[in-house]
């Protein structure tokens, strides 16, 4: 993989995802003209996102045509090509809190080629804050280095939670349980890629959802490690773009205890 060649496209994926922000943002200032329809229990879309993964998808085929494009409102279009890096979009992930006029979505952004995560750009346009990483280069906020938790306990601060449909109550209550037994508090935003990204920005010391899509996870997956933290890297092949998986991300010292606390044996 050519650094030059990752290295100008996470440039390309920082502006882009500031524009793809800006754009929600637009669409924010006056919700009730949505067109807003479900997807499945508590899985909403709106027009909003349809045009803000537009907005990202006519950016990537104009500047880097030969890539493949997967994007949440169009996942069925998707075909995966192991030949070649694909571009992996949720255009507003939280449409659930944007919907109800809440500040805990954002846009998230990665690259994915020959077999790992190569670039990942998470932008909160409520707050201006870009996260973003390149595979082996750290990661940053508005360009300045950020680091994982230096929490040790599951006692020292917060894990943030997530559950979709796509698994069972106890799935996600189970490990909560337990999280609670251990002395340890949860938290919910509604955004997982933004959940993960205050996990490498050292704001969460951990976060775990038994089944998360790759749009949603990989970019916080790659940020929280390129921050020093642990994550199960539950994507690994182009195939499990579509597949999604369990997602687990925690500050270095205290993935041991979290990982036990996941699996019930804490």
């Amino acid at each position: 993989m050519n650094a030059i060649d990752v290295t100008e496209r996470l440039d390309f994926a920082c502006a882009l995802a500031r524009r793809a922000g800006q754009r929600a943002l637009g669409y924010a200032a006056d919700i009730g003209a949505l067109d807003v329809r479900s997807k499945g229990v508590q899985d909403m879309a709106t027009e909003a996102d349809d045009a803000v993964e537009r907005l990202v998808r006519d950016a990537v085929e104009a500047t880097y045509p030969d890539d493949g494009f997967l994007g949440e409102e169009s996942c069925e279009l998707f075909r995966p090509d192991a030949s070649r890096g694909t571009w992996v979009v949720d255009p507003i992930d939280g449409t659930q809190p944007f919907i109800c006029c809440l500040s805990t979505w954002c846009v998230s952004l990665s690259w994915f080629a020959e077999g790992r995560v190569r670039l990942g750009v998470i932008y909160d346009p409520n707050r201006d804050e870009l996260f973003s990483a390149a595979l082996d280069q750290g990661a940053t906020l508005n360009g300045q280095a950020m680091r994982a938790s230096s929490a040790t306990g599951l006692d020292q601060g917060l894990v943030g939670i997530g559950h979709s449909n796509r698994v069972t109550t106890d799935d996600t209550l189970d490990p909560m349980r337990r999280l609670l037994d251990a002395n340890g508090m949860f938290h919910r935003c509604g955004s997982g890629a933004l959940t993960l990204a205050h996990v490498a920005a050292g704001r969460l010391i951990g976060y775990y959802e038994p089944h998360m899509n790759a749009w949603d996870a990989i970019a916080g997956d790659l940020l929280v490690r390129e921050a020093g933290g642990r994550t199960n890297e539950p994507v690994r092949d182009v195939n499990d773009l579509l597949t999604g998986a369990p997602m687990l991300a925690a500050a270095p010292a205290v993935w041991p205890a979290l990982q036990s606390i996941i699996k019930g044996s804490a």
